[in-house]
């Protein structure tokens, strides 16, 4: 049952990307021994000389951006991405600071200069782009529902009207099924604790990015489903501080060479791909703007 799920997650949840066939796992990037060199003033030089990144990623997303207890680095494939790009800036996992990073806080850590790149299930949206840069996209997936196992009622999204439906303030999910589907909000601060509602009888349902639910799937295969087909297109980007184009090169450049290297295929598959779902086709990043 959980790989027929998954399966759909990824073979419809990731619209866009299509499902390639399963590769070879390989090592994850690690620094050269011979740093590459970035031009001075550049975001990328100073990074490089101050041996350190800070990124902002989740901390309660399952095989996502997920913080164990008792554990001091976070797991999961948005994290994996975020060691390929410290190791083309010639930093090794060592030299970087994770920061746990909400919904409500990827911009406002950006703009404040908390943080210097998220990686963190950020949709990219016009609006978000006015604020922040977003570099990518490097997953593509799409809002889906979780319900508990024995929910007999709810099987798409037209369903959720009047329907408790939890979601997390600042994501992107929560306006399209209240104006579209007319359910009933329950924000919560973390999907961790959504789940926690759905099996507590609190809420009716949680709708997120497929690859979000699928995460959580993984854990609580016995207690709940993923319900119906993606309702929209959900690209995860790379946050960076807004109008740094050359920034922006250097991240669509370091996805490319994941894609053709097999380290972007090796994150997905020790993390969402768990499950032994095959690795979609990484989706085209889009270019650079001024």
């Amino acid at each position: 049952m959980l790989k027929r799920i998954a399966i759909m997650l990824v073979c419809f949840g990731f619209v866009l990307a299509g499902c390639a066939g399963t590769q070879s796992p390989q090592k994850f990037s690690k620094p050269s021994d011979h740093p590459p060199k970035f031009a001075a003033g550049t975001t990328m030089a100073a990074l490089q000389t101050a041996k350190n990144i800070r990124i902002g990623v989740k901390f309660d997303q399952p095989n996502l951006g997920y913080m164990s207890p008792g554990a001091k680095v976070p797991s999961g494939f948005d994290i994996e991405i975020a060691k390929i790009i410290a190791a083309h800036l010639g930093l090794d996992a060592g030299q970087i600071t994770w920061v746990k990073t909400d919904s409500a806080d990827r911009e406002k850590y950006l703009t404040g200069n908390t943080v210097d790149i998220v990686v963190a299930s950020y949709s990219m949206t016009p609006q978000r782009q006015s604020v922040v840069g977003q570099a990518g996209p490097y997953l593509v997936t799409g809002q889906q529902i979780m319900v508990r196992k024995d929910d007999a009622d709810i099987d798409t999204a037209q369903d959720l009207k009047d329907r408790k439906v939890c979601t997390v303030a600042g994501s992107s999910s929560t306006e399209l099924i209240v104006k579209k589907f007319h359910a009933d909000p329950w924000p919560s601060d973390s999907y961790a604790k959504c789940v926690d509602a759905l099996l507590d009888g609190e809420v009716e349902a949680v709708s997120t990015d497929g690859a979000v639910l699928m995460g959580f799937l993984i854990n609580h295969v016995d207690e709940v489903k993923i319900v119906g087909e993606p309702f929209t297109t959900e690209r995860y980007g790379i946050g960076y501080k807004h109008g740094d184009k050359a920034m922006c090169e250097f991240l669509t450049k370091t996805l490319l060479a994941s894609y053709k290297d097999g380290t972007w295929s090796s994150a997905f598959e020790t993390t969402l791909g768990k499950t032994g779902v095959e690795a979609p086709t990484p989706a085209q990043p889009d270019k650079c703007q001024s």
